[in-house]
């Protein structure tokens, strides 16, 4: 199963995916539980201490404190006349969550080992006020900077390239500044969903200081890094043919010559159809500059594939063996999530990957525009 931090899933600027869901049996989380009179704990020596006042909020109400890179519930207390606390040791700056009875919406801290005081209303937790932590102004800081952009993180909309521009250099900007900040991970990341740029994203995270280097979310990077060496970016993708609608073999050499978006997806995939009216707009506005889509479906049977094409109106080629999660070509790519998408150039060479929304239009414009100048066209 492809790991990605929860955090990630958290934030509001967020992009979902479908996952395979390998069958085994799940682990049962058991979160430390204290009562009401612990609620006035001390702060441990060199560990956090984290106070919370929410006006508005019942005695005895159920408090709980996630893990901010797996979600697992680390601890539960319960109120009293609005307050709680939470204490405990990091090894470096983290995420956690703050959740009535464990749910959204949560207060979002970067915690270091501080005294952390949160101040919020029942009613508009995102609103909390959050004082204390030096890490947590960093995450305060990175959200101002990223705050014009943020419709565009979460891949809504359709942005021009200048914007974009802007957004790209202003992250990248932040990581140059904040190389020594816990929270430069989180801007790389941000950065690499408008530019889907590897080679920049191995670059800003070979930069960051060696003790950021060493957290989750940098690791997360790490990973990013590592498995888009394994996909040859930059590099030609093996050949692959798979049948298509009508049971006729199509092979991605056919498409030398083109730009070629290799877009896996599936029918019972709702991110994957939620994103499908992006792929249809930028084929749209691509399709007679040497770009296309090979549609790639995760479908187990065939009508509700071919109800989903119609539906949606994916007017361009799609294949499937209809063999779900081993889909051969998902397995040589090492496919575990959708949707997921690659781009290869007219060579068949791997230019981006996991470009949406806005993104992918904004690289095929790059490209293209590239392209005029070097060739003429």
């Amino acid at each position: 199963m492809k790991k990605y931090l929860f955090i990630f899933l958290a934030l509001p600027t967020a992009l979902f995916a479908q996952k395979k869901v390998p069958i085994t049996k799940k682990k049962l989380v058991v979160a430390k539980t204290t009562s009401a009179k612990n609620n006035e704990a001390a702060k441990p020596a060199d560990g956090f201490i984290i106070k919370g006042n929410i006006k508005g909020l019942a005695d005895g109400t159920s408090v709980q404190m996630l893990n901010g890179s797996t979600g697992a519930a680390e601890q539960t207390v319960v109120s009293q006349k609005g307050k709680f606390s939470f204490t405990g040791k990091l090894s470096s700056p983290d995420f956690k969550l703050i959740g009535i009875n464990g749910q959204p919406p949560f207060i979002t801290i970067f915690a270091d080992n501080s005294e952390i005081n949160i101040t919020a209303q029942k009613d508009a937790l995102e609103a909390a006020e959050i004082k204390g932590s030096s890490s947590q102004e960093d995450f305060v800081a990175f959200t101002k900077v990223a705050k014009p952009y943020e419709e565009l993180l979460a891949g809504k909309g359709r942005y021009d390239v200048k914007y974009m521009d802007e957004a790209a250099s202003t992250l990248e900007n932040f990581v140059s500044a904040h190389k020594a900040s816990f929270i430069a991970p989180l801007a790389i990341f941000r950065s690499n969903q408008i530019t889907g740029d590897y080679a920049k994203l191995e670059e800003m995270y070979n930069a960051l200081a060696e003790p950021v280097k060493k957290t989750a979310m940098a690791n997360f990077i790490a990973q990013q890094v590592e498995e888009n060496k394994k996909a040859a970016y930059g590099q030609k993708v093996a050949d692959f043919s798979q049948a298509d609608t009508a049971g006729k073999e199509i092979s991605l050499a056919s498409f030398k010559g083109k730009y070629v978006l290799v877009d896996f997806w599936a029918s019972w995939c709702g991110p994957c159809r939620a994103e499908n009216p992006n792929v249809v707009n930028t084929y749209t506005k691509f399709k007679n500059k040497n770009f296309t889509v090979l549609g790639v479906s995760l479908d187990r049977t065939k009508q509700p594939w071919l109800d989903a094409i119609t539906a949606d109106g994916l007017e361009w080629t799609h294949v499937s063996d209809l063999q779900f999660w081993n889909n051969a070509i998902a397995k040589q790519f090492g496919i575990q999530s959708i949707p997921q998408n690659l781009l290869l150039d007219p060579d068949g060479k791997l230019v981006g990957k996991n470009l949406r929304g806005a993104a992918l239009e904004y690289k095929l414009t790059k490209l293209l525009k590239d392209n005029v100048v070097k060739n003429g066209w």
